[in-house]
């Protein structure tokens, strides 16, 4: 390990197919650092929600509803699961539904609030359980939940090859309106955050960005 007995974290954020799970998935084996995909954070809420018959636009009744669940982590080799009232939800995280109503739900204040300290917590899961480091993917990580991460990460491509990405990956996203709504969302925007690496992955192979990013943690953290 490069690094030695240091702890350290690493924040990947930016848009939909930018490459962000397949690196922390990459970077996680690498550096045996916990990995934690906030984005499957957001469509577990976005499932328990729409599974009781709710809209983005039903906010008191939402904030009802996240006053009694109890989430927790499970363990899955590197990967941080949720596990909300211990179930851990499966395949359905990616189902078009979830899909077209996750950034909706994710762009309510009451919704990032319900998952800002346990995901903040994920820092204390990975010392716990041995890791030497934690890396975690989404779109406020670098800006919000750990900005004074030591590697921050912004990663990003245009809209045709990240469609294209989605395809290939047999899944139904719309790329463009959950940019729209996650830039623009007032609670913790998608933003590039202040000094954080931004790498353009449009032209690169996935090969290409894990060397990079990987280059990078090494060379700094000796």
């Amino acid at each position: 390990m490069p690094h030695g007995n240091h702890f350290i974290i690493v924040t990947i954020d930016g848009g939909a197919a930018a490459g962000k799970s397949s690196t922390a998935g990459a970077l996680s084996e690498r550096h045996h650092l916990l990995h934690v995909d906030t984005g499957s954070f957001y469509r577990a809420v976005t499932l328990y929600l729409l599974k009781r018959g709710l809209t983005p636009e039903d906010e008191d009744k939402i904030r009802e509803a996240l006053q009694n669940p109890a989430i927790t982590t499970r363990l899955r080799g590197r990967m941080a699961r949720i596990a909300i009232d211990d179930e851990v939800p499966g395949e359905e995280l990616r189902s078009p539904q979830v899909n077209e109503q996750v950034s909706r739900f994710a762009s309510l204040k009451v919704v990032r609030e319900f998952l800002l300290d346990f995901q903040r917590g994920h820092a204390s899961f990975a010392r716990e359980n041995g890791f030497d480091g934690l890396v975690m993917e989404g779109r406020d990580i670098g800006s919000v939940i750990f900005p004074e991460a030591e590697f921050r990460f912004f990663l990003e491509a245009d809209p045709d090859a990240r469609n294209q990405r989605r395809v290939k990956q047999g899944e139904q996203d719309s790329i463009e309106e959950r940019d729209r709504l996650d830039t623009q969302r007032k609670t913790a925007p998608l933003v590039c955050p202040e000094g954080a690496i931004r790498i353009d992955t449009t032209r690169m192979s996935l090969e290409e960005v894990i060397a990079k990013v990987s280059d990078i943690i090494e060379g700094e953290a000796r």
